[in-house]
This record gives structure tokens, sequence and C-alpha cells, in this order.
């Protein structure tokens, strides 16, 4: 296994990882700035009001792309069962 195959394998994995991970990171933030701004204007501070729109949002999301998921993790874990089986001992 070459130095470079192991390069290319971490950087497939850390970018599976963003993909797999990005429309639930997106969905939070955004969540939580609108949120952010609708507590800033009405001077609302209440702490778990950001909680609960982040969970509604967080699972709808986590539902609506769990296929896309489920996708692109399998692609990556079928790519590295082709790179094991062309590793000679």
């Amino acid at each position: 296994m070459s130095e470079e195959m192991v390069i290319g394998i971490l950087k497939d994995a850390i970018m599976t990882g963003m993909k797999a991970a990005a429309p639930i990171l997106i969905v939070s933030i955004v969540v939580g700035l609108i949120v952010s701004i609708f507590q800033a204007t009405t001077q609302i501070q209440e702490q778990t009001l950001t909680f609960v729109p982040k969970l509604i949002a967080v699972a709808l999301v986590g539902l609506l792309t769990a296929r896309f998921m489920q996708h692109t993790v399998m692609s990556f874990t079928q790519r590295i069962f082709d790179i094991i089986s062309t590793i000679t001992a």
C-alpha cells in the first residue's frame, strides 16, 4: 500500500463524511441563525427556544436525506472493499 493510496483513501473518507453530514449541519446552522435573529429582535432570551426548532428541522432533514446519506456512505464502503480486494499481501 503506497503513501499516495493512503492519502487518497483519507481524502475520500473526509469528503464522504462532509457530504453525508452537510445537509443536517447546514439546516442546523440556518435554523439557529433564524432563531437567533428572532430572539434578538423580540428580546426573548429563552435558552430552550433554540433547541426545539433545530431538533424538528434536523429530524425532518434527516428523514428526507437519509437515502442520499446511506448511498454516499455505502458507495464509500464499496470503494474501500474494492481497494482491499486489489491489495496483495
